[in-house]
């Protein structure tokens, strides 16, 4: 089980936080709700929001902090699309079904837009993200992507950038060309889930912090979760624990492995500078196996990541480990001070596909496998509406096949690091 903490990691979010992030306040004693859910991050965020302004009553406990995980401190890139990519959702489905999850996500791209307006909050929101490529045998994948696109999602906005042009949104020799996305952003993820928190609240959802959840039982009047100082009974129970579900339900977590992931902050850059690096502020994500992403931020630094580690550990010096590939990119920012840098665990499962579904009136969501802001999104949309009486998009998330790690996590850990290891070496070729 990993350490949880009161205190938010020392992340460029967290460190730039306009004001002080609310504390909430410890469950104590016995409450009754409607919807329990177990994890306030982005999956139980999202999932508590839309059931509370449906009328729900709605309690959320979390172990630490809203978005104290991965919710809280990851990229910031909401980008269209699952982990997995397409072709495992439509090998499971076919094309027709494959189709409405496709078109799901775009609904969570367009509600993640309007959202923050809707309910009085701001999250740094920008339009755009360029997937990257930095070898010329990988271009044409790229090209493959857009013409699929079109032809079997309906999806026509998507433009290849040809390298004579790219110097013009990247300025790095790096790479090759890129497709743009329009639909795709980038934000600010811990302002965007203590927007949805206070969202909640004001819809009448209780929210308590530092209330880990040390076990949940089915009873006759439905599910009882325990935490040290008491214990919340609801007629649903939803887990959106993600990464952090290990001890409490032991057959979701034999279908993650908690991954390590890491990025870096710069010092604020020259404004001419920042501008100059990404002119149409779009985020990057190249399309190597272990691939690096980068964004500017409004206050113009550089966020940067790429690094993970399938052991679960993370670099004891995460800017030392970090800067070679930063500079790697941007050469002109060699020696750059790097002010902020941080990391932790992304919940992977074995196919890089979404693990949502049901079990009675037991939901999850998990296994979005480092490319969740977007996706939580849309699996919310698909519980919610379930536990509201339309299972529709829920069935076909459950369709998909979500195995346990054979040996579990022990086992699974090493061999998905040599295998990183060897896709890494098949980057550099």
């Amino acid at each position: 089980m990993f350490k949880q903490s009161a205190q938010h990691v020392a992340s460029y979010y967290a460190g730039t936080f306009p004001a002080a992030i609310p504390l909430r306040p410890t469950l104590s004693g016995r409450e009754d709700c409607e919807v329990l859910i177990v994890g306030a991050g982005f999956s139980g965020l999202h999932t508590g929001l839309r059931l509370a302004l449906a009328g729900k009553r709605v309690c959320l406990l979390e172990a630490s902090r809203v978005a104290w995980a991965a919710s809280g401190r990851n990229g910031g890139q909401a980008l269209l699309g699952w982990s997995c990519d397409m072709a495992p959702l439509e090998r499971a489905l076919g094309q027709e079904r494959g189709r409405r999850l496709w078109d799901s996500m775009r609904w969570a791209a367009a509600e993640l837009r309007e959202l923050p307006q809707r309910h009085g909050f701001a999250i740094d929101y920008r339009q755009g993200s360029l997937w990257a490529a930095v070898q010329q045998r990988r271009v044409g994948q790229l090209e493959q992507a857009r013409i699929e696109a079109e032809e079997k999602w309906g999806y026509h906005d998507l433009r290849l950038i040809a390298r004579e042009e790219l110097s013009e949104w990247i300025a790095s020799p790096r790479y090759r060309a890129a497709l743009y996305d329009p639909e795709a952003g980038h934000l600010n993820p811990l302002k965007l889930a203590q927007g949805l928190a206070a969202a909640i609240e004001r819809a009448g959802g209780r929210i308590y912090e530092q209330s880990r959840v040390l076990d949940y039982r089915e009873t006759a009047a439905g599910y009882v979760a325990r935490t040290e100082r008491g214990e919340v009974r609801g007629d649903v129970l939803v887990l959106a624990c993600n990464a952090y579900i290990d001890r409490l339900d032991r057959r979701l977590a034999g279908r993650l492995l908690p991954v390590g992931s890491y990025q870096v902050a710069t010092a604020p850059l020259a404004p001419e500078l920042a501008r100059s690096l990404l002119p149409h502020d779009s985020c990057v994500i190249d399309n190597q196996f272990v691939p690096d992403y980068f964004r500017l931020t409004p206050d113009h630094r550089l966020l940067f990541g790429g690094g993970c580690t399938y052991l679960g550990g993370i670099p004891a010096d995460v800017a030392k480990a970090t800067r070679p590939y930063l500079e790697r990119v941007f050469p002109q920012l060699r020696g750059v001070e790097l002010e902020f840098a941080w990391g932790g665990h992304i919940d992977c499962s074995m196919k890089r596909t979404p693990d949502i579904g049901r079990q009675g009136q037991r939901y999850w969501l998990q296994g979005f496998s480092g490319h969740g802001v977007l996706p939580t999104l849309a699996g919310a949309r698909a519980v919610s509406d379930a536990i509201l009486g339309d299972d529709g998009l829920l069935a076909l998330y459950q369709a998909l096949d979500n195995p346990r790690f054979p040996g579990g996590a022990l086992l699974a850990a090493p061999l998905e690091a040599a295998g990183k290891a060897w896709y890494r070496l098949r980057d550099l070729i």
